[in-house]
């Protein structure tokens, strides 16, 4: 089973060593298309999709927030943890409810645990095809968001679903309860990630990405933003 624990969290400048500068390319490109994405798309989708870890509830927070102040998506996915994590916490309705969720009907919690990004995909990806789901808001914290996203572009196999990025809001200098790194530290370990599972088939290539968002851009959920 692939694991995110193949790459340390935290890198130093000597792991990049006989990086080139192309593949470096690939991540900047990748990070700059994805995250200027205008988040105001996210008001019109079918589903909010949060995916949780590293004991970063603000995670959760600001999807819960986020399903409660717009009644438009009809579905909140969440996708779940690491329990190997040690700050793991089941996820529950009633926990959800102590973070301010009220809207019931039309949240889907993970029912088993996720030990990394690639089985919390497959189970977005799934879902997403089970529902009928057409868009989706995607909430991680900034430093994880693209991978995230490649992830699950990776996981969709093809279909045609809209995909906007929720950055959560939070500083980049507070710790993550996991490991006490901040969104600083942490950002390097992302990028070896992605250059990293790009080679192993887990991520979508650059070229799949260049692809998929000269598509997404021509959708009316992206097109209604231009100005």
């Amino acid at each position: 089973m692939r694991s995110d624990h193949a790459t340390p969290r935290v890198v130093g400048e000597d792991d990049f060593a006989g990086l080139s500068a192309a593949r470096l390319l690939d991540v900047a490109r990748a990070l700059t298309m994805v995250l200027t994405l205008p988040r105001s798309a996210a008001d019109h989708v079918d589903a909010l999709v949060v995916v949780s870890g590293q004991g970063e509830q603000w995670r959760l927070s600001h999807a819960i927030r986020a399903w409660e102040a717009n009644p438009a998506p009809r579905h909140l996915l969440v996708a779940n943890g690491n329990p190997d994590e040690r700050t793991y916490v089941p996820l529950t309705v009633a926990y959800l409810r102590g973070l301010g969720l009220r809207r019931l009907e039309g949240v889907v919690i993970q029912p088993e645990p996720a030990p990394n990004t690639g089985l919390q995909a497959a189970w977005i990806a799934a879902e997403v095809g089970r529902l009928g789901i057409g868009s989706v808001a995607l909430t991680v914290s900034p430093y994880h968001l693209v991978r995230v996203f490649l992830t699950v572009l990776k996981a969709l196999e093809g279909r045609r679903v809209a995909l906007i990025p929720v950055p959560v809001t939070v500083a980049p200098d507070t710790p993550v309860p996991e490991t006490g790194a901040t969104a600083y530290d942490l950002v390097p370990g992302e990028v070896l990630r992605i250059v990293t599972y790009m080679d192993r088939g887990w991520l979508a290539t650059p070229a799949e990405l260049r692809d998929y968002l000269d598509w997404l851009w021509r959708q009316p959920i992206l097109r209604d933003t231009l100005v």
